[in-house]
């Protein structure tokens, strides 16, 4: 297993750059973010210039990870797939098979995405139409040696009153998944927060795990007794993932087992890249906290990992 992370926390970096400072402080692997340039999204990036992908491009992205002693161990570009707008589900649609194939281009890594959801619909439609959605996006990338992966965030802002946004954050769901071809990119910070055991729910399902983040959160049981499972609501036209009683974490800082996450990863064979997705306000606002924020993540997961 490889220690890595998530290049989304580093926007307004170059990719060489990112590269370089990964390299430097003990990191062995990128998730590299590969989201349009529209610069209107909190925590995304474009450190791959998927919609204009060429040999130029790729000779590029190489030589920033091969000279600083990286791997890639996929790229990322996590929207909403079942978009109610139909320009905007066809845009990302296209933008997703554009990823597939620069992936296919870089070694064949996965790509991460998100179900997503349509909120006008029922969970039931929803389901249907991703059904119909899916297979072709899947066997687009299996044409192409390259896994089609889900993260298991919630997507809770993408809702408006806060229900779940991308329909794979639960076991259940992710069995449902499995049947259409696609891989699980498992993060243990949504299920801690959902009240679900990471551990417990990972070991059935390491099989199926393409990718791995490494993402803590906090919870807050006072603030919960106050808002309720659900969150805030007084805010929530103003802070669409301001839900009050929780938030995500430094590896190590919140309340994921770490220890035993990693050790169930190893029993169920898994050999890929742990990746730190960091998204802790603590250690976020400026370059310099996100840089601090990674040295923590690093100095919290190395014992963990062998290499």
């Amino acid at each position: 297993m490889k220690l890595g992370f998530l290049s989304a926390c580093m926007p307004e970096r170059s990719l060489e750059d990112v590269a370089a400072w990964a390299g430097s402080n003990g990191y062995e692997a990128l998730e590299l973010a590969a989201w349009p340039r529209l610069g209107d999204r909190p925590f995304t990036a474009s450190h791959v210039a998927a919609d204009a992908f060429d040999n130029v491009e790729a000779d590029r992205v190489m030589a920033a990870l091969e000279g600083n002693a990286l791997v890639l161990s996929a790229l990322a570009y996590y929207d909403n797939n079942l978009d109610p707008d139909p320009s905007e589900r066809e845009a990302n649609h296209a933008h997703l098979r554009a990823c597939i194939d620069a992936a296919a281009a870089l070694g064949g890594v996965p790509v991460g995405t998100f179900i997503g959801r349509d909120p006008g619909r029922s969970v039931a439609d929803n389901l249907r139409e991703a059904e119909r959605i899916f297979p072709p996006l899947v066997d687009y990338a299996g044409e192409r040696g390259v896994r089609l992966m889900i993260e298991n965030c919630v997507m809770e802002g993408w809702h408006p009153d806060g229900y779940p946004g991308n329909l794979a954050y639960s076991p259940e769901l992710w069995e449902w998944m499995f049947e259409l071809g696609l891989y699980l990119n498992f993060d243990p910070s949504h299920l801690l927060w959902l009240g679900i055991d990471p551990v417990a729910a990972l070991r059935p399902y390491v099989d199926r795990v393409a990718h791995a983040h490494a993402k803590d959160a906090e919870t807050f049981p006072a603030e919960r007794n106050r808002y309720g499972f659900f969150g805030r609501l007084s805010t929530r036209e103003e802070d669409p993932w301001g839900m009050g009683w929780w938030r995500y974490r430094i590896p190590g800082l919140g309340q994921v087992d770490f220890p035993h996450y990693v050790d169930a990863l190893y029993e169920g064979g898994f050999d890929g890249v742990l990746s730190v997705e960091h998204e802790d306000p603590v250690w976020g606002g400026s370059p310099e906290r996100v840089e601090a924020g990674l040295v923590i993540a690093h100095r919290n997961l190395r014992g963990l990992v062998v290499t």
